[in-house]
């Protein structure tokens, strides 16, 4: 039997697994995939997250509210994050972050919401996942912010270049990347190099960023069986290696609790 998998960032709450989402979720298991983290990105979702995983048991709930929907969020919502967090399926706080690319004129309100978010995981003890694009530098100095607090996570879909990897994983933080990590011309084989495979996770981020041969498809969780392969071509190692080691890496960071 193959090592099982866990994908440990998808969003089955998107409205494009309105049609199938069960069938997406048993393709997944079927596939080897023994937990999906599915992960919000406001108050809205946070609810719809919490209750996929009531429903079904290889599905686990992050709660949060992302960059670019804080904007729309106030204190109340927060408060309803934090009693959401005490739901015994809720492994992390996310996906929270920062997020120059789409717009950088709430970047203090971002700096507000990631804050909070973090002291909330650290309250709760529960990992945070960390969204950051083309915010790199601000994303750390708030995180240096927390250096004598234990606030541990993972930087997903990494797209820096390996001198910020270095920096991330000093933080001791894990990393994980997405479906393109596969594409033709991408630097993120090489980056993934400097990842020690102890701090390795694996993802999707279903619906997005299908890795080939399945780019320009919906994602889904079942494909992360594609990412892991390429993992194990670029560090030259079996893939029940990577899957083993990273399985392990996603029960220590999220307390997972499965049945394999």
């Amino acid at each position: 039997m193959p090592e099982p998998l866990i994908d440990t960032h998808a969003h089955l709450q998107w409205n494009k697994f309105d049609a199938d989402r069960a069938e997406v979720i048993k393709r997944a298991s079927d596939a080897g995939v023994s937990a999906i983290l599915s992960l919000a990105t406001d108050l809205t979702t946070s609810y719809q997250v919490v209750g996929l995983a009531e429903k079904f048991d290889n599905v686990f709930a992050a709660v949060g509210i992302h960059p670019t929907d804080v904007k729309n969020a106030g204190p109340a919502d927060l408060d309803k994050i934090h009693r959401l967090s005490e739901h015994p399926k809720v492994v992390a706080i996310g996906e929270t972050g920062m997020d120059f690319y789409w717009d950088e004129t709430t970047a203090e309100i971002q700096k507000e919401f990631f804050s909070k978010q973090i002291e909330l995981a650290v309250e709760c003890d529960l990992p945070v996942v960390i969204h950051n694009r083309n915010a790199g530098q601000a994303t750390l100095n708030i995180l240096g912010s927390y250096q004598n607090q234990p606030v541990r996570g993972v930087f997903h879909c990494f797209d820096e270049n390996a001198d910020f990897a270095r920096t991330v994983l000093d933080m001791g933080f894990y990393i994980s990347f997405t479906g393109n990590i596969t594409y033709k011309n991408s630097i993120l084989p090489e980056v993934s190099q400097f990842v020690p495979i102890e701090r390795l996770l694996l993802e999707t981020d279903s619906p997005f960023l299908a890795p080939l041969p399945k780019r320009g498809r919906r994602n889904e969780p079942g494909f992360v069986h594609l990412i892991a392969e390429k993992h194990a071509e670029i560090r030259g190692i079996s893939f029940d290696s990577i899957a083993r080691t990273t399985t392990e890496n996603a029960r220590r960071l999220f307390r997972f609790q499965t049945t394999e």
